[in-house]
């Protein structure tokens, strides 16, 4: 934090000009009713960076009414930056925040100074109309976004600008993502809406600033004069207590449960999920509305979480709803812990989360719901296990593809966020394709974040038979290298077209496709892995590399598979594949393990697998 704190005044330094002026009219900040709560007390890094966002969010007002009136994205230099930020500081001051909070959270000034690199070459406004011709945003947002239908269908058009502003950017970061999504943000509110950035349901719904609502406000107020009206006020509650509870005895209550249980996970959804990240909150009624009432004809899938659903919003985005019934009333633990994963995460191979929506009534009982982007070829496991009834034969090329996007999904969890994320679950039916057949790993009920390297032991096991690595199973060690070992699995099912367990084989030892394929590779009948239909369609020694790596991945012992970044490298050719070590036997000295491990084929199906 000293560190950045001496960048931004060596900055101010360097420009010279002390005496600038801010270009942008900061007053909205002492005089809109923004909740200062957040940045009250910072003593852990959780609180300073939820001052950070709204800080962010609270200065994108000011951004975006600039680009209302000068028609450009950022400040044209460092001079009227540090100019702003100073006076941003004075105004947070004179609310009671501390000195130095513009410094502990924005203290990146490059952030704020006009760059062609921030995000895909845009400046200014006419740099947006030259790139973005034609997106529905400029319709979607235009109006009163005080409802959440419009500000939900506000989001998921600014999502779709977001991407194709990011479209052409190659090897884009996360930071990158985020500072085009402000754009989309800054240029929603200071361009497309008629009412303007400093409108309250339009700051509120597509800038995301935390507003303190009028009640709490009047109620505050009421506190210090009513001191003298005490013994009123309680009598009033009084009665207030017992019309309730007579109506409650009338009614049953129920109508208050329901809206105790909505409300309940509303709070819970709003503590975990990131603002600014373009998921949205859906009501009941626009999911019902997109998936016609839930009709047996949108049925997309089926799992031990609920039911999948393909729908189409009233903007005509289409849309996959992950539908969990028969809610617990406290929060189920699977439905929470997808929604702070996937939410937290932004990758090409990953699913997009669009939004949450949560319901309870007499008539269905307590539902939540997670809405995604709807994929148009469904999953893998509908293309290489049924492909010659409904779906056509995958090509060499494509299983290739498919078999690396679903790496670089894997190597972004392990590597590409902190802290890292093993998803625990990784099967075909859980790699969805898109229309271009590109690869997205999605279900992440059962991911669990970790500190980079770490290990564990559980005695619960999630997961599916056949995907599991050995010690995961046997003993309950969790680490990265249990979703290597799913992934070996998978990627030996995309070049063979053959299950993970297959109970029809001739050979009881061939019951695994681990044991399968181990045994034609050791035996030099590397390419017999490779699905017949396909295996004179590609370069056999490019073959010959992807089951070596799945070999590899699927091995035993946990001390000889690679990490995904390793496995990648390998897949790309970009590192050579070690020779495959030997499994274990009763001679070695890892009998204790082969004896296990002979035990966990012969009784697979009667491991407990908690789904």
């Amino acid at each position: 934090m000293k560190m950045k704190i001496l960048r931004a005044f060596l900055l101010l330094c360097l420009v010279g000009k002390i005496n600038a002026e801010c270009p942008v009219n900061l007053d909205y900040v002492t005089e809109i009713s923004w909740n200062t709560g957040d940045c009250l007390s910072i003593e852990s890094q959780k609180e300073l960076s939820i001052c950070q966002t709204t800080l962010t969010s609270l200065l994108g007002v000011g951004l975006a009414q600039y680009l209302r009136e000068k028609f450009m994205f950022e400040l044209p230099d460092y001079a009227s930056a540090n100019a702003c930020l100073t006076t941003f500081q004075q105004k947070l001051t004179l609310l009671g925040l501390q000195s130095n909070l513009v410094l502990r959270t924005l203290s990146n000034v490059s952030e704020f100074v006009s760059n062609p690199s921030l995000c895909a070459g845009i400046q200014s406004k006419q740099d947006w109309i030259d790139k973005m011709k034609g997106i529905s945003m400029e319709t979607d947002c235009k109006g009163d976004l005080s409802q959440n239908s419009a500000c939900s269908t506000c989001h998921s058009s600014g999502e779709l600008a977001r991407i194709k502003l990011t479209a052409g950017i190659e090897n884009i970061t996360e930071e990158t993502n985020r500072k085009c999504y402000y754009f989309v943000c800054l240029y929603a509110a200071g361009v497309v809406n008629e009412f303007g950035p400093k409108n309250i349901h339009t700051a509120d719904c597509i800038l995301r600033v935390p507003f303190v609502s009028k009640e709490i406000s009047s109620r505050r107020r009421i506190w210090v004069y009513s001191i003298s009206g005490a013994f009123v006020g309680i009598l009033l509650l009084s009665c207030f207590v017992l019309c309730y509870w007579w109506w409650v005895r009338r009614n049953g209550g129920e109508s208050a449960k329901h809206e105790s249980f909505v409300g309940m996970n509303k709070s819970l959804l709003k503590a975990i999920v990131k603002p600014n990240t373009g998921a949205v909150w859906f009501d009941i009624e626009e999911i019902r509305a997109a998936t016609g009432n839930f009709n047996g004809l949108n049925l997309i899938g089926e799992g031990g979480f609920g039911t999948v659903y393909k729908g189409v919003l009233s903007n005509g985005q289409q849309i996959a709803v992950k539908r969990f019934r028969s809610c617990a009333s406290d929060g189920d633990s699977e439905f929470i812990n997808e929604a702070e994963i996937i939410n937290s995460i932004r990758h090409r191979n990953l699913v997009v989360l669009r939004g949450f929506c949560v319901s309870s009534d007499d008539t269905e009982g307590r539902q939540r719901f997670l809405i995604y982007d709807y994929l148009a070829n469904g999953s893998l496991d509908e293309h290489i296990f049924e492909g010659g009834k409904n779906r056509g034969v995958l090509n060499w090329e494509q299983r290739k593809n498919i078999a690396m996007g679903t790496a670089e999904g894997l190597c972004y969890l392990h590597f590409g966020v902190q802290p890292a994320i093993y998803h625990r679950d990784i099967k075909a039916t859980n790699i969805l394709l898109d229309d271009q057949m590109n690869a997205c790993v999605a279900d992440f009920g059962l991911a669990r974040m970790t500190t980079e390297g770490e290990s564990h032991l559980t005695t619960r096991i999630a997961g599916t038979q056949g995907y599991l690595a050995p010690e995961y199973a046997l003993y309950g060690q969790l680490s990265d290298r249990g979703d290597v070992y799913s992934f070996g699995v998978v990627l030996l099912e995309i070049l063979s077209g053959r299950k993970a367990l297959d109970s029809c084989v001739e050979v009881s030892s061939d019951y695994l496709i681990t044991d399968w394929a181990w045994r034609l590779v050791k035996s030099g009948k590397i390419l017999d892995v490779v699905d017949r239909r396909i295996c004179e369609s590609g370069p056999q020694r490019v073959m010959e590399r992807f089951v070596l790596v799945g070999i590899l991945c699927a091995h035993v012992m946990v001390a000889f598979r690679p990490s995904m970044a390793e496995a990648l490298k390998m897949l790309k050719g970009d590192s050579d594949i070690p020779e495959i070590p030997d499994r274990p036997s009763p001679l070695t000295h890892d009998a204790s393990f082969s004896h296990e491990y002979d035990s966990f084929l012969s009784n697979l199906s009667l491991i407990s697998i908690q789904r």
